[in-house]
């Protein structure tokens, strides 16, 4: 048996940022002395004339990446999620979120996969920080060609676009023929009768692994990647759920404002059902292997099959 392609999406971030320049001149990349880790000096190598260390001044980045868009240039900002997202808010909020401008904020190693770096640098609240700024879209790619697909579709929209990316390598899963990537518009990757899973990020494949599991147990669960987290595809829950009756969402982010809670404001409104939020309960992440973290927070396959086991008895 071969082994399973993997490939974390901050890499395929950078790639992604260089076939774009390929294309596009009015592309800048601007990064917080992090082009290494972010994976933008990717494209610094190839574009070095548009590649624009700001140091660490996160605030200033984002002041600068308003005022190319407003000369027509499209700038995607760049550093790790704690900072794009967390000490960077004002300024996402009130320089590029209310006048609604053409930045796109790559913001990598999210979650607790940032590993031994800490609790300071896992960043599970950014998804839920994003969602409060109007007319922000939110997307979590699953994998490699998720998320080059991603940042291809963020250049092309118009208006601001957070897109969320991994330290740590995922295996390849949307390797197929027919695979195709719209913002707003999530992916069934398996049919199921019992009980409906909604999957971002890196979770998409574990929750697979997890449908495995419990497919041996007499549960078949549907899977869904639930890629773009705003605007949400409410059709397809309430399509899924009404079909299952039950709910349950996963996530590599606090389960308080991501995307438990886009889920369970959707079913409430629509179409209300029994729901279960896996993903960071109340709590701060801790230093240590990214596996093994995943692996005690109950976010692997096998953390993730047990809990919807006991949720369905």
């Amino acid at each position: 048996m071969s082994e399973i392609k993997k490939i974390a999406t901050r890499e395929s971030y950078g790639n992604a940022l260089t076939e774009l320049g390929k294309e596009h001149e009015n592309l800048i990349v601007l990064d917080a002395d992090l082009a290494e880790a972010t994976k933008t000096g990717i494209f610094k190598k190839a574009f070095p004339d548009r590649h624009w260390d700001c140091g660490i001044a996160e605030c200033n980045m984002t002041g600068i990446a308003a005022g190319l868009a407003t000369c027509g240039k499209v700038p995607f900002i760049s550093s790790f999620a704690m900072f794009a997202a967390g000490r960077n808010f004002e300024q996402v909020r009130n320089s590029i979120g209310y006048p609604h401008l053409n930045v796109k904020i790559g913001a990598t190693h999210a979650g607790i996969s940032v590993g031994e770096d800490g609790a300071t640098h896992q960043c599970l609240e950014d998804i839920a920080l994003m969602r409060e700024i109007p007319g922000m879209v939110i997307i979590n790619p699953a994998d490699d060609i998720e998320a080059r697909a991603a940042v291809h579709a963020a250049y092309e929209h118009e208006g601001p676009v957070y897109l969320r990316f991994g330290r740590l390598a995922v295996p390849v899963i949307n390797d197929r023929p027919d695979y195709k990537f719209e913002i707003g518009k999530g992916t069934v990757l398996k049919e199921g009768s019992d009980v409906t899973v909604f999957a971002t990020g890196l979770e998409v494949s574990e929750t697979l692994e997890a449908a495995k599991m419990l497919e041996k147990d007499g549960i078949s669960a549907e899977v869904v990647n639930i890629h773009t987290i705003k605007p949400i595809d409410a059709e397809l829950i309430v399509s899924s759920v009404s079909k299952t009756k039950k709910a349950v969402t996963v996530e590599e982010h606090s389960i308080i404002g991501g995307l438990g809670s886009a889920v369970a404001e959707v079913l409430c409104e629509k179409a209300p059902a029994k729901l279960l939020r896996i993903g960071v309960e109340d709590r701060f992440g801790e230093s240590g292997p990214a596996v093994e973290l995943i692996q005690k927070y109950g976010l692997d396959a096998a953390g993730i099959s047990k809990k919807i086991k006991d949720f369905m008895e």
